[in-house]
């Protein structure tokens, strides 16, 4: 009260109409929950084609596969607010931002198209390599490109374009014709290019098969970092990348396309050629660790099967090994390397370094070298003079020296022997050693077994969930050679031939015969009564209320023959 008169302050203002406060920010906040939801179950695509501003950004950003026309941006604050804040006119558009010189060379935008109907027409090109929902395989179509043709560009040793072994090039001599890569012509789909250069991603087709790929630029490339206008010291920089190294930059990005095509249900091939992580201050300082850390985690949880193939003059050494490594995801990744690559934990000349020192050469150069031993000898006769000893063992490091650098030759051949293909498959690392030119080939059919072989897996785990992995794969082989006969079990280990097995007798009409159906069924039914028994046998008391509802779901003539069968029975029946 004031001067006996009642007063009333306004202290808080709730407001008569809803959704200009903070509820309207928890609808943005269930919009964001809702669509990282979505990322996880189904396939998300945005197109921005003018602006997405503050959570709309993070939107976009969620749903992850990203296609920005070139004249929109995603941004959080725009340019005239942030203009305020600084107190003073720094930017002057909001393209600065979020245009696609930034998101796409961030990584954020997949891919940038010059209006509208490009936009949509990427959505259904990338729709087209994706199954139409989560329970159906990926959409195999009719290939104009022969399975069976050999590749026709061959990786060199020198640094090339890791797009002309994925996709082909023009012809190098021949003008007008074209030398073809590994995938179908005209199928290789790029994603996020300006980001991460030294990781090649994208999608693509093997035979008709849609596929996710990852490959490894072998050049050095140059990133461009802008300068910032909000500070005044900060300049546009030009940073050098060497290929075949993982940095951190490519190291997410690797992951991030594996996350990706996960979720798309899309089968992963992967070129391996990597020489290890870059380790060097500045980029541990940038989360080396994390990022490679991420393709891990990315890999572990792959659902599809993944073909890894060091190709030929590649080499995949040190942690680069560990991160692709089968044993990762043993149901999932199949790990190949051409005849012609290499691997191992170093590179030989750093194996030498360490295991293979001065000191190691020399002791082999007077175990083997005849004039070195007899130095060696003379210079432990006794009463040798000091000339004579002088003499002997300048000759002897004359010795040293002209066959060190052989000897280390010798050495480095000796390790890098130990590189090769043969070895790793000897010692279980591989799954088989192919050829660079009919590889394709041999993993079209093995891509195809592990498609169909997955399709069937997941049929009998319905009928009977508690199988093994192992377990299947002995049914399948068991089938195989009851259909085939003994005579015919060698072939199990050729994929065209099971391929052409399992079509025939999972993919059959109606009306026709199928040995994978029929055991199932027969599966099916076991794993049914086996779940009956253990119930009833848990659960006596109820046993005698199971017969009677079965015998209400029965024919007459079947419900006759469990009571002729009940009274029948002098003893309770086994188990």
């Amino acid at each position: 009260e004031e001067d006996g008169e009642s007063r009333y302050v306004i202290t808080d203002i709730i407001g008569k109409d809803s959704g200009v406060g903070v509820e309207n920010l928890r609808g943005s906040g269930m919009i964001a929950g809702e669509s990282s939801l979505a990322y996880e179950e189904i396939v998300t695509i945005s197109l921005v084609t003018c602006r997405a501003v503050g959570i709309g950004a993070y939107l976009v950003r969620l749903g992850q596969r990203v296609i920005q026309v070139e004249n929109s941006h995603i941004i959080l604050t725009g340019a005239s607010a942030l203009n305020k804040v600084l107190g003073r006119e720094v930017y002057t558009s909001n393209n600065q931002l979020g245009g696609v010189q930034i998101m796409h060379y961030n990584g954020v935008s997949h891919t940038t198209v010059p209006d509208d109907f490009e936009g949509v027409y990427t959505i259904l090109e990338w729709l087209s390599y994706m199954p139409k929902d989560n329970h159906s395989p990926v959409p195999i179509i009719t290939p104009t490109d022969p399975i069976d043709r050999e590749v026709g560009y061959y990786p060199t040793k020198s640094p090339y374009d890791p797009r002309w072994l994925l996709a082909g090039k023009p012809h190098p001599t021949l003008k007008g014709s074209w030398q073809s890569g590994f995938f179908d012509h005209g199928s290789f789909k790029e994603i996020m290019a300006p980001w991460a250069q030294t990781v090649v991603t994208g999608r693509a087709r093997l035979g008709g098969i849609p596929v996710g790929v990852i490959a490894v630029e072998t050049r050095t490339v140059e990133v461009v970092i802008p300068a910032d206008p909000a500070n005044l010291d900060s300049e546009a920089k030009i940073i050098q990348q060497v290929g075949q190294v993982w940095l951190p930059d490519s190291a997410y990005k690797t992951a991030q396309a594996i996350k990706d095509f996960n979720r798309e249900k899309l089968p992963l091939i992967i070129f391996a050629n990597w020489r290890g992580f870059s380790g060097g201050m500045k980029d541990m300082y940038d989360q080396m660790l994390k990022f490679g850390a991420y393709i891990v985690d990315s890999l572990r949880q792959y659902k599809q099967p993944i073909l890894s193939y060091i190709p030929p003059n590649a080499e995949l050494r040190g942690g680069s090994w560990v991160v692709m490594d089968s044993s990762i995801n043993p149901l999932c990744i199949e790990l190949y390397a051409d005849k012609e690559s290499r691997a191992n934990i170093l590179e030989p000349e750093g194996t030498v370094e360490i295991k293979y020192r001065k000191k190691d050469l020399i002791k082999t150069m007077r175990r083997i070298d005849p004039a070195y031993k007899k130095l060696v000898e003379q210079l432990g006769t006794p009463g040798l003079s000091d000339k004579d000893r002088k003499d002997l063992e300048g000759q002897l490091k004359s010795r040293e020296q002209l066959l060190l650098p052989i000897y280390h030759q010798v050495a480095v051949q000796f390790a890098s022997l130990h590189d090769k293909p043969i070895c790793m498959l000897e010692k279980g690392a591989l799954t088989d050693i192919l050829e660079w030119k009919t590889s394709r080939t041999f993993l079209y059919w093995r891509l195809r077994r592990l498609l169909l072989e997955d399709q069937i897996r997941q049929e009998i785990l319905q009928a009977s969930p508690e199988l093994s992995h192992v377990h299947i794969q002995s049914m399948l082989r068991r089938w195989f050679v009851e259909t085939e006969g003994a005579v015919k079990a060698y072939m199990w280990d050729n994929n065209q031939m099971v391929v052409r097995w399992l079509e025939q007798h999972w993919q059959a009409g109606d009306g026709l015969h199928s040995t994978i159906r029929e055991n199932i069924k027969c599966l099916k039914r076991d794993s049914v009564l086996k779940t009956i028994r253990g119930l009833v046998q848990d659960n006596p008391e109820v046993a005698a209320d199971c017969i009677v509802y079965m015998s209400q779901h029965v024919s007459p003539a079947e419900r006759a023959q469990v009571i002729h069968l009940l009274s029948t029975m002098d003893s309770p029946a086994s188990t």
